[in-house]
Formats: C-alpha cells, sequence, structure tokens
C-alpha cells in the first residue's frame, strides 16, 4: 500500500489550497487529527459518513509523505485506520478524484480507480 485518501468537500479543499495548507474537516478538528481511509476502507466510508452529501472530491497522499505525522490507529470495525496529526501541505496531495452523487445517495467512484 502506497496512498491513504481523505474525503472532503470541494470547497474545503479550495480554501485550503488558498492557504497553502488543510487543517481537516469540522470533524477532523474536533477529534484532533485528520480522519484518511485506505482505498479498501473507502466504500464504507462514504457510506457511513458520507452518504447523501454532494460535491465531495477523493485526495489521495502518498504514505511516505505524510509519514512522520501518520499514526496508524483502531477504529471501525477494529481496523487500522490512518490518522495524521498536525496540518497538511495542499502541494503534498498526489491525485484528487471526483465523486458523483448517485441516485441512492451514495457516491459513484471514478472509473478505473480500484484498478
Amino acid at each position: 500500500m502506497s496512498f491513504i485518501y481523505k474525503v472532503c468537500k470541494k470547497d474545503e479543499w479550495t480554501k485550503a489550497i488558498e492557504k497553502g495548507f488543510y487543517i481537516g474537516s469540522e470533524v477532523d478538528i474536533k477529534d484532533g487529527y485528520i480522519h484518511f481511509s485506505t482505498q479498501e476502507q473507502l466504500k464504507e466510508t462514504l457510506e457511513k459518513h458520507f452518504k447523501g452529501q454532494d460535491n465531495l472530491i477523493i485526495i489521495s497522499f502518498r504514505i511516505i509523505d505524510l509519514a512522520d505525522d501518520l499514526r496508524w490507529e483502531s477504529a471501525r470495525n477494529n481496523d487500522l485506520f490512518p490518522h495524521y496529526y498536525g496540518r497538511i501541505e495542499t502541494n503534498r496531495a498526489s491525485t484528487i478524484y471526483p465523486l458523483e452523487l448517485g441516485v441512492d445517495g451514495i457516491q459513484k467512484f471514478p472509473k478505473n480507480f480500484f484498478s
């Protein structure tokens, strides 16, 4: 595994780019760290925390670029989730993927996302 993923609103990321760094969503700030998921965890993360929300993106980050402040901690289903403690310079983002909201209220991943 080389990448971890952050789901957030497009405008939240746009504001972060203007500042040059990302401090996380409201939930992240409240919890004291930025929530990430592995690719395998993303589908359940979207269904559990983002169902019905539109204007979302997935941002990939290379694990090696965040290693200093990244911790793997037990969370949902006792899985280890990547949690980042600190702010992230937006230029560390690798790829940004748009998400489309389906009629069922569940986001649709871009084609070839899981290939």
